[in-house]
Order: structure tokens, then C-alpha cells, then sequence
């Protein structure tokens, strides 16, 4: 029994940071149809920002290094994010294949500068005591960094949920998807409420990143196409363009990658999440919670 309720809770674990990279690549897709492969540069810079900041607090109390790395990260991802958005993506709303082939561009630009700039090796994180501790549940140990990293998932979740549907920008953001040129006819900038999304997007991977450090207790170059291509698989088998479908994927991802690679064998839970990916995909093309069509 103990062994199961570990599982489960790691497994919603890594099913809260891949909803929290998922969640900025669902919004900007669904709500701007720009398909983003700079997200997971968005995560490795607020990682390695989020532990600079955290080094630079080691002599005062870990709590305050921690949540320094906390707001660094989260803020560094969003204005990442817009700046990438009005350089590189606002020229090429229009034009689908050079999004990808820039934002493709800008991703490895940015592996590589990381890379060079600080290696490729692991480097160890800090994280406060209780963090570092566990929790008795039901007689299995849970590392502690498992609840803090759903808890702030499942408050980006409700926090993106409430801005979408009841706030004005995010009416306006949702009316502009549908008929943009008619929200700009009333005077009201669609071209702002796209970039706040963007900048969203980027604060979301942002967190993620540092919370993938915290869950992880290390920090690489490689960490966040990792996870980038798992976010994308949440993504279309939740629904492009669902906060909540992208959730619930991440949930089921994480659970059948957990409990399958410990159950089987490693790696079968990484070929039974691209096998559900497969019949998604046949069966219901627009996802869980997407629409009807791709």
C-alpha cells in the first residue's frame, strides 16, 4: 500500500510540472495558434536564473534563496517570453513554418549558450529543510518538494482558468481569437492582451523550471527539451488549446509513467504514454477535452 500511495503522489508530482510547461504551450496555441518550440529555453533559463538567484542569498535563511529563485524564475521566463513574442513571432503571425523554424532556432541557440556558458554537467540544488524531508502518508515517505510542486500547479490552474473567463483581458484575448479584426474595430488592442498571454506562458515554464529543480535537486541544459517533448504529448492529448484538458493529460501521463516504469520496466511507461499519444490521436483526434477536429 505504501508503495502505491508514493507512486501516485510522485506520479502527480511530474504530472504538475508537465502540466505547468503544457499550460503555457496550450494557451499560447489555442488562444494565438503560435506553436512554440522556444518554451522549453523559456525553462532552462528561469532553472539556471532561479539557482544564480538562490547562490546569491546562500548566507541568509534557505526559505528566502528559495522563493527569490522562486519569483527570479518566473519573472525572467515572462519577460523571455515577450521579448521573444515581439521580436521574433509578432513579424510571423501570418506565416506558420517560419514560427517553427525560429523558435526551433532560438531553442538550440539557447542550449548551446547555456551549455557553453555554464556546461553540461548536473549542478546540485539547495532547497530549504522541510523540503529536503518527508512526509509519513499512509506509510510511504513522500518527499516533501512532491506537495509543494502540485500545490502551485493546481493554483496556476484555477489562476488561468479565472483569467480566462473572468477577467477583461482574458474576454478580450478569447473574442480576439475569434474575430480579431472586429475586437480591434472597437478600439480595444488585441495585439497587448496576445503578448500578456505570451508573457503568461513564459511565467508559467518559468516556474516550472525552478520547481523541476526543486522536484529534481539539480538543475542541466538538457532538462527542458526533456521536458518539452513530454509537455507536448500532454498537450495534443489533452486538446490544444484546453488549460484543463492539458491538466488532466498531465495527470494521466505522469501516474502511467510512474506506476508502469516501476511496475514493468524502465522505459515502459515512456512507450505506454507514447502509445496513448497513438490512440488519441485515432480515436479522438482533437484531444480529451479539444474539440472534434486536430
Amino acid at each position: 500500500m505504501s508503495t502505491i500511495v508514493l507512486l501516485i503522489v510522485t506520479g502527480l508530482g511530474l504530472g504538475a510540472l508537465y502540466f505547468l510547461v503544457a499550460a503555457g504551450l496550450s494557451l499560447i496555441w489555442g488562444l494565438m495558434r503560435v506553436l512554440n518550440f522556444a518554451h522549453g529555453a523559456f525553462f532552462t533559463v528561469a532553472a539556471y536564473t532561479g539557482f544564480f538567484a538562490a547562490a546569491a542569498l546562500a548566507g541568509t535563511s534557505p526559505w528566502v534563496g528559495w522563493f527569490a529563485s522562486l519569483v527570479a524564475g518566473t519573472f525572467v521566463g515572462a519577460v523571455f517570453a515577450t521579448l521573444t513574442e515581439i521580436a521574433l513571432i509578432r513579424p510571423l503571425y501570418r506565416r506558420p513554418v517560419g514560427q517553427v523554424l525560429v523558435t526551433v532556432g532560438l531553442a538550440l541557440a539557447t542550449l548551446a549558450l547555456v551549455e557553453g556558458a555554464f556546461g553540461a554537467d548536473p549542478r546540485q540544488v539547495t532547497v530549504p529543510p522541510w523540503m529536503a524531508a518527508t512526509t509519513s502518508m499512509l506509510g510511504a515517505a513522500i518527499p516533501n518538494t512532491r506537495f509543494v510542486v502540485i500545490v502551485l500547479a493546481a493554483l496556476v490552474l484555477f489562476g488561468l482558468l479565472f483569467f480566462l473567463r473572468r477577467t477583461r483581458y482574458g474576454l478580450i484575448v478569447r473574442a480576439g481569437v475569434e474575430n480579431r479584426d472586429m475586437v480591434s474595430a472597437l478600439g480595444i488592442d488585441v495585439q497587448r492582451a496576445f503578448t500578456l498571454v505570451f508573457a503568461i506562458g513564459g511565467a508559467a515554464a518559468g516556474l516550472a523550471g525552478v520547481l523541476a529543480a526543486t522536484y529534481y535537486g539539480t538543475i542541466d541544459p538538457g532538462r527542458g527539451t526533456a521536458m518539452l517533448i513530454s509537455a507536448f504529448i500532454v498537450v495534443v492529448i489533452g486538446g490544444l488549446g484546453s488549460i484543463a484538458g492539458s491538466a488532466l493529460a498531465a495527470v494521466l501521463v505522469g501516474l502511467l509513467q510512474q506506476f508502469l516504469n516501476f511496475y514493468a520496466a524502465a522505459g515502459v511507461g515512456d512507450f505506454a504514454v507514447v502509445l496513448l499519444l497513438a490512440v488519441v490521436l485515432l480515436v479522438r483526434p482533437g484531444g480529451l477535452l479539444g474539440g472534434k477536429s486536430a
